[in-house]
């Protein structure tokens, strides 16, 4: 069974827009090993220059068809970052490549899309709404998307990502390092996911060929503020400053839970998954 699944894998073309970046690359990493998957860097690497898998690509300057052209991607992974406008814009010549060839977009979204609704945590048939630039830009593309075939996109939404190499995890040990404060949101309350378990389930949404509105976070809800005083017990034994910021009076969620496309159990994460994968 397994053979078989590994040749079906094999058919598959998979570019990945955004693959130096951090989930980018944990992304590229999963796949590799089972799909012809290429993947684009913005910043000149040698190591991404002599790499025949990797394309050079700055998406406020080239034009993502000619990627589409040179890869001819049975599945395209959005991962990539830059320009708001620019990203539309490319987003919008992806769409016209997947109406051509009938190929797939997995698309990575936010959290963010629902930082309008603070009561509630959201789940995936929630009607989308934000105030900040970036969940406004979020949904701008989900809604372009959501037009396609619906066979051909899957929408992930997903929270604040942890690992041991994560962004949000360096800066907390550079401000372990200069003894600087770390901020934490009291009245947050979300959920989180880890990059691993992340690309194992985009990793899964291709073998089973889903498609869809996922939320990809943790099964259950924390507070910023306790989430972070713990992850900071486990990548310290220092004593650290903590800032506590305060957005509003009240507790506000920024949360998407998964409740109608929810993946198989072993592919599901909590927070607690989460902080255990930090401390090794």
């Amino acid at each position: 069974m397994k053979q078989v699944e590994k040749d079906e894998s094999q058919k598959h073309r998979i570019l990945i827009l955004g693959a130096s970046g951090y989930i980018g690359n944990a992304i590229y990493k999963e796949l590799g090993p089972y799909f012809r998957t290429f993947g684009t860097y913005r910043t000149p690497n040698k190591d991404y220059d002599n790499n025949h898998q990797f394309f050079h690509y700055n998406v406020e300057e080239d034009d993502v068809y000619e990627i589409l052209e040179a890869c001819k991607p049975s599945i395209i992974i959005s991962a990539v970052r830059g320009d708001f406008n620019a990203q539309f814009i490319a987003h919008q010549h992806i769409e016209e490549y997947v109406i051509a060839t009938n190929c797939k977009i997995i698309f990575l979204s936010s959290a963010n899309v629902f930082d309008s609704y603070s009561k509630f945590p959201s789940y995936e048939l929630d009607k989308t709404l934000s105030h900040s630039i970036y969940g406004h830009f979020k949904i701008k593309i989900e809604n372009s998307l959501l037009r396609l075939a619906k066979q051909q996109v899957a929408i992930l939404r997903v929270p604040m990502v942890f690992g041991l190499n994560s962004p949000r995890i360096l800066e907390m040990k550079e401000a372990i390092l200069e003894t600087n404060a770390v901020e934490v949101f009291p009245n947050l309350i979300m959920n989180v996911t880890l990059d691993k378990k992340l690309t194992q389930q985009i990793h899964y949404i291709i073998n089973r060929n889903k498609y869809g509105v996922f939320h990809l976070g943790s099964t259950d809800l924390v507070h910023h503020d306790e989430f972070v005083k713990d992850v900071l017990s486990q990548i310290t034994e220092k004593k650290v400053v903590i800032k506590q910021v305060f957005t509003s009076n009240e507790d506000r969620y920024l949360a998407v839970l998964p409740k109608f496309n929810k993946l198989p159990k072993h592919l599901q994460v909590t927070s607690e998954m989460v902080l255990n994968a930090l401390s090794k």
